[in-house]
């Protein structure tokens, strides 16, 4: 070898020398393949939980893309998932401790290395689940990520929470009580692979009411009007974020929360959340929640945004079946279709019968009465904020298309605007627009529309 000066050593020529190097190169090309490789492992990037009384969801974020395999078992019940490409990190750790005593489905979680690379979770269940464990590809500000849905073996029928959330007294959930024993819906209940629908779900019963007195006249009065209110995005979808961090998922819940108490305490009107908690719920479902609970009216609930901040006003939406009468109300569309690609659904789950709810048609009649519906929100929100479109826009959103309930869209303003964003966070500006949207709903049923599920 050559010594730090570069000339070849005692007894060797140059030409020598160059044999050797030739030789050492080619045995040292011939070796290195046969070398182990250092794989790049994983990284995970966060951990979250989503724990509702629908299901709960287990989110891991990575770096890259990951295969899972999983099984579950009984007596107890657990849930194993088999992650390749894994090693224990703190990350990993911190699950444990992201898991909430009043989770409905995960009692506690034991992760470890199962063998090289391969990280084992343990999920010990309170209860039998149906499980769906699916990737995401990364969108937005999120990479790769593991979902995992815990999902209650049998489904969770929306009309028996509804029913059970009624006082005793309350007609409607008489009414509702027949539906679910009698009068199965043609929409389906949100239902996964592996998961049962209930069978004459059990509504609990209310005790008899004493016998009126013999003079007393029957109440035939009609039973209240039942409006949906759709808090839009939740759980792994933020929806739009306001200059100070403000998150859409969380005004608008608290909006449809005041709005459902200002409803339920009309004599003649209730209302039910599509979701009532900080959990993601796929367009579809949203669409058949309110079919199976026979709404009159559907409200979907947002807070939009614009890359200038200038923008600012509220607007209301309608089902177009023609494409979209602005190109403003095709973009936000748009934007609001991609939710489910934002929170996360798992494809593959959706058998035939879900996949038709989402109809590509919907009636003359239904968009209609949206438009009915949609003007009077409208105008009496344009009495507390500025009016972004003085009219009801359409578009095809896919929220909207129940082809039997009036449904409108509401852009309450944009949170993407700092002075609108502070309003939005005031919780007497949440009560003044839940005021005037109430007063638009009031005003439209008491025109007496044409669609409106009357018993």
């Amino acid at each position: 070898m050559a010594d730090f000066n570069g000339a070849p050593p005692a007894g060797i020529s140059a030409q020598g020398l160059a044999r050797r190097r030739v030789l050492a190169t080619a045995t040292t090309l011939l070796v290195l393949p046969v070398l182990p490789r250092l794989a790049h492992a994983a990284t995970i990037l966060a951990v979250r939980t989503w724990p509702a009384d629908e299901y709960t969801r287990v989110t891991l974020e990575m770096d890259s893309e990951l295969k899972a395999e999983h099984f579950t078992l009984e007596n107890p019940d657990r849930l194993v998932v088999d992650i390749e490409g894994l090693s224990m990190n703190g990350k990993l750790n911190d699950l444990v401790s992201k898991i909430r005593p009043n989770d409905p489905y995960i009692a506690s979680v034991r992760v470890g290395q199962n063998r090289p690379d391969v990280i084992r979770m343990v999920l010990d269940l309170k209860q039998p689940i149906a499980p769906q464990v699916f990737t995401l590809k990364p969108i937005g500000e999120y990479k790769y990520r593991l979902v995992l849905d815990l999902y209650p073996q049998v489904a969770q029928d929306p009309l028996l929470a509804i029913a059970n959330s009624f006082q005793d007294e309350d007609p409607l959930a008489d009414v509702l009580e027949s539906l679910a024993q009698n009068a199965p819906d043609t929409a389906p209940i949100p239902s996964v692979d592996g998961q049962k629908l209930p069978t004459n779900p059990p509504v609990a019963r209310r005790p008899a009411p004493p016998e009126p007195p013999a003079a007393a006249t029957p109440d035939s009065s009609p039973r209240p009007v039942l409006v949906a209110l759709d808090p839009g995005h939740g759980g792994e979808d933020p929806g739009a974020i306001g200059p100070r961090g403000t998150r859409e998922k969380d005004i608008v819940l608290a909006i449809a929360r005041r709005l459902k108490k200002l409803i339920d305490a009309q004599p003649n009107m209730r209302a039910y959340l599509t979701r009532d908690n900080d959990f993601f719920v796929p367009l579809h479902v949203r669409v058949q929640k309110a079919r199976r609970v026979k709404a009159d009216l559907f409200v979907s609930i947002h807070a939009d945004a614009w890359i200038k901040p200038s923008a600012r006003g509220s607007s209301v939406y309608a089902l177009s079946q023609n494409g979209a009468t602005s190109t403003t109300a095709r973009w936000l569309a748009q934007k609001e279709n991609n939710a489910d690609l934002v929170g996360g659904v798992n494809l593959g789950s959706h058998n035939k019968q879900v996949a038709k709810v989402l109809l590509e048609l919907s009636t003359t009649a239904q968009i209609n009465d949206s438009m009915k519906v949609g003007g009077n929100v409208l105008s009496e929100i344009g009495k507390i904020n500025r009016l972004h479109k003085k009219r009801v826009e359409r578009a095809g959103f896919a929220v909207l298309k129940a082809p039997d309930i009036p449904s409108i869209l509401v852009e309450t303003a944009f949170i993407s605007n700092p002075e609108e964003e502070r309003l939005l966070r005031s919780s007497a500006h949440q009560d003044r627009i839940a005021r005037a949207m109430l007063t638009g709903i009031s005003g439209y049923f008491a025109s007496g529309p044409g669609l409106a599920r009357r018993a």
